[in-house]
């Protein structure tokens, strides 16, 4: 009897058992039901809508299916960055660049095995003339203090080669800020502002800073956008801001001011620039004050003048003959007039938003306005009182090598730096959904960017770079990288051999007495790696 009590309360838990998974079976298999139901009423609508609208001809005439195109359109960018793209001939910047420069922030090794997969080729290719006897380590030198700005009341000297380049907060994120301030000041390097004003993320971090005044004049601007020296005085009198750059364009949108989308205006940034939050922040085209190279050099005195700090310019070349305008009026007026330094951005420099006419076919790229900037300002006797700043897509050392040995003082980095950072490319800089949270203001995005590990990713970039540039100037033969000239490079020509960046360029000539160009291609930077 109390043997078969078990067997009873067994058989009914096998029959309550039984029953659930009946049940619950049931219940899947409806909902599956009215899953496949959903999913056929809701093809049926979009069957509907894609035959009866009239705007897209592919879903009209391929309802439903034709919709797979936008997807594969989306999913297609990102394939080819990461399975089809070779390393080196993806654009703006190839896996090779990408993947040094992301070893280097790292702090990882960043040499190589085998053999070299760039090709030396094609017409245009730049490499270094290394001499018979290179400078041993014991003989070289620290980068040499460069004094900016003699005749202001504060004169700005650095030894750093390879400074971060305008980026405005607005363009890109608070902690982005902050890991570039602190970064710029473990490494001795400056860090400019952009044209977005002065937040307290930038002094945060410590670096010595450069202000830069752009069309809208944000953070030193009156209601009505004129200039507002009192504001001025307060900036200068911020011991971090070192110097103050007027910026007249920008490579990647000559003629066209800054662009910041409205999503991207918090309150925060609203303050700071003195707009309204929420709404699209679009810089004039120019500064309305200035209209000639005269124009310009009072702009630059003023500027001076009232914050006793160096002053230059930030400009992309395009109608070249404006510079020997510009050298004539400085000499005619006396070199104290002129602008402390020049920043030379390339037609392929970087943005968060520019329209596509200007950022694809518009202003000169830096490895042609470059030396016919240098060359200028030699022919009028200014090289050594007016110091160049070269900036536009120079990442690796040997594209920061090339541009010293044309004739640059200073090389400057926007995108190099946002590598450092993390960026993946995702070409989402104008959108506010950047994976990385370096050019977002979504909180939820911004937690992937820790500000410590990342300044130290910029610290080491920049010393990295500074290193290997000291390499190749080392085996060329000087003793740091600012004594690096044009005999030190040479470039391929379309015959398959190479000749000198002297006899290339000409040596301090002026720009129609080049006939060594023909044939000789453009310099290819775009496909080097370091």
């Amino acid at each position: 009897m109390m043997s078969s009590i078990p067997d009873a309360t067994r058989q009914l838990a096998e029959t309550l058992n039984g029953s659930v998974i009946w049940q619950i079976a049931d219940i899947l298999s409806a909902l599956f039901i009215v899953g496949i139901g959903c999913l056929v009423a809701s093809l049926a609508v979009i069957y509907v809508i894609d035959v009866t609208q009239t705007k897209h001809a592919v879903r009209r005439n391929y309802p439903v299916i034709g919709r797979f195109r936008y997807l594969f359109e989306t999913l297609g960018e990102y394939f080819r960055q990461y399975f089809f793209a070779m390393d080196r001939e993806e654009l703006p910047f190839n896996r090779a660049q990408r993947a040094w420069v992301y070893r280097a922030a790292k702090g990882v090794d960043t040499t190589v095995a085998f053999g070299s997969t760039r090709d030396l080729r094609p017409a245009g290719t730049v490499t270094f003339a290394n001499c018979p006897f290179p400078m041993l380590d014991a003989n070289a030198t620290d980068t040499a203090i460069v004094e900016i700005g003699p005749y202001a009341r504060q004169p700005y000297r650095t030894a750093s080669i390879y400074n971060i380049s305008g980026m405005s907060y607005g363009a890109i994120s608070k902690p982005a800020v902050l890991a570039l301030s602190n970064g710029a000041r473990m490494a001795g390097i400056w860090l400019n502002t952009g044209e977005g004003g002065l937040s307290p993320f930038h002094l945060e971090g410590g670096a010595d800073i450069v202000f830069q005044i752009g069309t809208a004049k944000y953070g030193c601007r009156r209601e009505d956008g004129s200039l507002c020296d009192d504001k001025l005085r307060s900036l200068a009198a911020i011991e971090q801001i070192r110097m103050f750059e007027i910026k007249m364009s920008q490579g990647a949108k000559p003629g066209k001011g800054g662009i910041l989308p409205g999503a991207k205006v918090t309150a925060e940034i609203a303050r700071i620039r003195g707009i309204a939050e929420g709404t699209d922040s679009i810089s004039p085209n120019r500064h309305p004050e200035i209209e000639s190279a005269g124009d310009l050099l009072d702009m630059v005195c003023h500027v001076r003048e009232v914050t006793g700090k160096p002053v230059g310019f930030k400009l992309v070349l395009g109608a070249y003959d404006f510079l020997d305008e510009l050298c004539e009026e400085i000499n005619a007026r006396g070199i104290q007039h002129a602008p402390d330094f020049i920043t030379l951005d390339s037609a392929d420099g970087g943005t968060g938003a520019a329209p596509m006419p200007l950022i694809d076919y518009v202003g000169l790229p830096i490895w042609e306005s470059l030396p016919m900037l240098c060359d200028a300002l030699e022919r009028h006797k200014l090289k050594s009182r007016i110091r160049v700043n070269a900036s536009g897509k120079l990442i690796t050392p040997a594209e920061v090598a090339w541009a010293l040995c044309v004739g640059a003082d200073f090389v400057s980095s926007a995108r190099g730096y946002m590598f450092a950072l993390g960026c993946i490319q995702a070409l989402q800089c104008n959108k506010n959904t950047c994976p990385t949270g370096i050019t977002t203001h979504d909180k939820r995005l911004q937690r992937g960017l820790d500000v410590t590990d990342k300044a130290e990713r910029v610290r080491r970039y920049a010393e990295r770079v500074t290193e290997e540039v000291c390499v190749i100037a080392h085996s060329c033969g000087v003793t740091e990288p600012r004594r690096l000239t044009r005999k030190h490079a040479r470039i391929m020509g379309s015959d398959g051999v190479s000749m000198s960046l002297a006899d290339y360029y000409g040596r301090w000539t002026a720009p129609t007495a080049l006939p060594s160009h023909q044939g000789m291609g453009r310099p290819r930077f775009g496909a080097d790696a370091a």
